[in-house]
């Protein structure tokens, strides 16, 4: 509304005056209100100051941006005075060139090009919302001759005396609903937030987008306190008897967008809410936490059975271990079935455990549906598919609305209920997408990327982000916004491009996110002592093989010296799998009897001399690796402990194996479930064997001594050959 209507004594009245004002009606907090007077005691005074926009000052645009995040309802209020913007216009300034704080004019203008390109891929998303800490401190750049570390919204630093310094950095990241393509489209710096102003700055990118457009189809953030505010503050609700899974956009438009939680910090609220109840109750089942800390904790165990005849030695004795995969998810199949099987085997901590079965294979059908894996599919919205995922949402539902704790009260109305409302929100979302979805031309019908709904390709771009940093704590706001740089220019809008996830990890980001929702760490949280257990003694003296497998059949008749190669190449092995959080990598280290067990999280592997025999491929790696370390350490005058001399060993090493038999038979599949490029699962797995071998093997003495500080070790020397550790010494 012009300001031109307003009354004389509207015109006597000032901005500061306003203000107060509004402080006194408590429609602005008084932080707000001294953060405002201090940074913006230069603004005219007067209200007939502001009455051309096209005039405005940069620190008057930066008022209205800050005034609208801040407090919409604030905002309307002066709307009705001032002559201020339509929310809508404020995108433009909020946005930056050269990866500053704000929107990314780049990123859009690279999006808006596709699109105008008619690329179908292109013309949905959903919108990803997360916060990065950071550490508080004021820095002079010389380049802009300027103070950093204060709160920037884009539209400039509000760097008054008064003026509290930057705790956090808020990332928005729009994906790709039916083609997996991301782009980080921007970044602010606050000191405080609430989920009033994520829901403010959510709406401007979904403004921002819908300009260049793209439509926004969902919106997804944490499962915590914020994200529930956030979600509120949209308008949706997450009573289980009246769920509302949309919210309007623009507020009463016709045009509705679904709101998701994060399913990984969902299941972790899940998580923590069995392990505090210890028993929840629901339509005659019974789910026990205490057989999933029974099961993370048991420990290696000998069994002894009778040979089949089709081993050859029937009548015979063949001995195994048991292990527990430590790397398995607890709300997967892996675990129901390890429930099931440890059970008939008689173990006494396992009896009736049936409820608890049941209550992790629905958790990990639900997970199936939201990361797009298992029986339901790449793609689960496929119309084949979307009646049995509607039956299992059914099932979910009645399951968690009918949980109670040990004295019968209802869990979905206790103070751990978020978990659940989050499952139960973002099923109504699936099911509201599938119907409302408008298919792109030359895409199957609902073809959809369900992890585009979680907050996975964030956490990608945030670990390299973390990365570029070059520390794993808080970086301070000049750190991370060169980092952020860095980051931005090699970015590609391509689907499938790396940038992403860049270099941050070894292994699959999504699987390292889930650390917390491994066996390893249940195990970890009630045997501290042994979250890391010590490697087995080292055997350099030769074991009893057992000649139930190819392998050991290979190596029945062999030297002591290959024998001790086997030894190390099992306690290669054995180290790797300390680290290691993926499921299927894991069981992929140890030559184990696949038959007895379809699922890879109870393993039954063979022992030589106390260490576990290794998998056929991490021996032939281990077997190359030695085999080029003999041939290059006979070449003096290099270090052979600095990592210059093992980049070429390692080069060696794979250009050996290139051209050699099928390495890790059971991934093959596998392979295509991470990062479709260079750096996926397979090949890093390659070359962690080969990085630990030839550490082991050129300084011994170091890693042998991280795994026994407290134990002498007396090595026993073989006849014939020299041991491994013999002849690294003496070369």
């Amino acid at each position: 509304p012009a300001a031109s209507r307003c009354g004389p004594a509207q015109r006597r009245r000032t901005v500061p005056s306003i203000l107060r004002e509004l402080a006194e009606k408590r429609q602005l907090s008084e932080e707000i209100v001294s953060l405002l007077q201090a940074q913006f005691s230069d603004l005219p005074r007067e209200l007939h100051s502001w009455r051309q926009m096209e005039d405005y000052s940069p620190e008057m645009r930066q008022f209205a941006c800050l005034l609208h995040l801040y407090h919409i309802k604030a905002y309307d209020y002066l709307r009705k005075i001032l002559p201020l913007p339509h929310p809508c216009s404020l995108t433009n300034w909020l946005s930056n060139n050269k990866a500053a704080a704000g929107f990314s004019s780049d990123i859009f203008l690279q999006l808006q090009e596709k699109v105008e390109r008619g690329d179908q891929a292109y013309r949905y998303c959903a919108v990803l919302v997360q916060d990065v800490s950071l550490q508080k401190q004021q820095e002079w750049d010389p380049q802009t001759k300027q103070l950093t570390g204060f709160v920037d919204l884009g539209a400039g630093i509000l760097d008054a005396d008064e003026a509290p310094l930057a705790s956090e950095a808020i990332i928005l990241m729009a994906v790709g609903i039916s083609s997996p393509w991301t782009a980080p489209l921007g970044y602010f710096l606050v000191n405080s937030t609430s989920g009033h102003f994520l829901a403010q700055l959510l709406r401007q990118a979904i403004n921002k987008l819908n300009n260049i457009g793209i439509v926004v189809l969902a919106v997804t953030s944490g499962a915590s306190a914020r994200g529930a505010e956030t979600a509120r503050a949209l308008g949706i609700r997450t009573n289980p008897k009246r769920i509302q899974c949309t919210f309007q956009h623009p507020p009463g438009s016709a045009h509705s967008i679904a709101y998701f939680f994060d399913v990984c910090h969902a299941l972790l609220l899940i998580r923590n809410a069995l392990q505090c109840f210890h028993k929840v109750e629901w339509l005659g089942d019974t789910m026990w936490w205490q057989h999933v800390v029974e099961l993370a904790a048991l420990r290696e165990q000998r069994l002894l059975e009778l040979c089949s005849p089709e081993s050859g030695r029937a009548g015979s004795k063949g001995c195994y271990h048991l292990k527990i995969n430590l790397a398995t998810l607890l709300f997967s199949e892996g675990v129901a079935e390890a429930l099931e099987h440890l059970q008939k085997l008689g173990l006494a901590s396992f009896q009736n455990c049936s409820g608890t079965v049941k209550f992790v294979r629905l958790m990990s059908s639900l997970c199936n549906v939201f990361y797009g894996r298992g029986p339901y599919g790449k793609e689960p919205l496929l119309a084949g598919n979307y009646t049995k995922i509607s039956n299992l949402f059914d099932e979910a539902k009645s399951c968690f609305v009918n949980l109670t704790d040990s004295v019968g009260r209802y869990i979905i109305k206790s103070k751990r209920k978020l978990g659940f409302l989050s499952f139960l929100l973002n099923a109504e979302s699936l099911k509201w997408l599938s119907s409302n979805y408008p298919c792109p031309e030359g895409t199957p019908s609902h073809h959809l990327h369900t992890h585009a709904f979680s907050l996975d390709p964030l956490e990608r771009f945030l670990r390299a982000l973390q990365q570029a940093c070059g520390s794993s704590g808080s970086p301070t706001c000049t750190v991370f916004q060169a980092a952020y740089h860095k980051l931005l220019a090699s970015c590609s809008l391509a689907p499938g491009s790396p940038h992403s996830s860049g270099n941050a990890s070894p292994w699959d980001i999504s699987l390292s996110q889930r650390r917390a929702l491994t066996l390893g760490s249940i195990r970890a949280q009630y045997h501290p002592a042994a979250g890391r257990t010590l490697a087995p003694e080292y055997p350099y003296s030769a074991g009893l093989l057992l000649r139930s497998s190819a392998l050991s059949n290979a190596l029945t008749d062999l030297s002591l010296y290959t024998q001790s190669l086997t030894c190390t190449a099992g306690w290669v092995a054995e180290q790797l799998a300390l680290d290691l959080q993926c499921e299927a990598c894991l069981a992929s280290l140890f030559e184990a009897d696949e038959s007895r067990l379809s699922c890879r999280t109870v393993l039954y592997i063979k022992k030589l001399g106390g260490v576990s025999l290794p998998s056929a491929s991490v021996y032939h790696i281990t077997n190359i690796s030695e085999q080029v370390l003999n041939l290059y350490s006979k070449v003096g005058g290099a270090n052979k402990n600095t990592k210059l001399w093992h980049l070429p060993l390692e080069q060696k090493v794979f250009q050996e194996l290139l051209g050699e038999s099928h390495l890790f038979p059971t991934l093959t599949n596998h392979l295509f479930e991470g990062e479709l490029s260079i750096n996926n699962h397979y090949t890093v797995l390659v070359k962690e064997i080969t990085q630990c071998y030839l550490n082991l093997r050129t300084n011994p003495a170091q890693h042998l001594n991280l795994k026994y500080p407290c134990r002498r070790h007396k090595w026993k020397r073989l006849k014939g050959k020299p041991s491994l550790l013999g002849s690294c010494q003496s070369n």
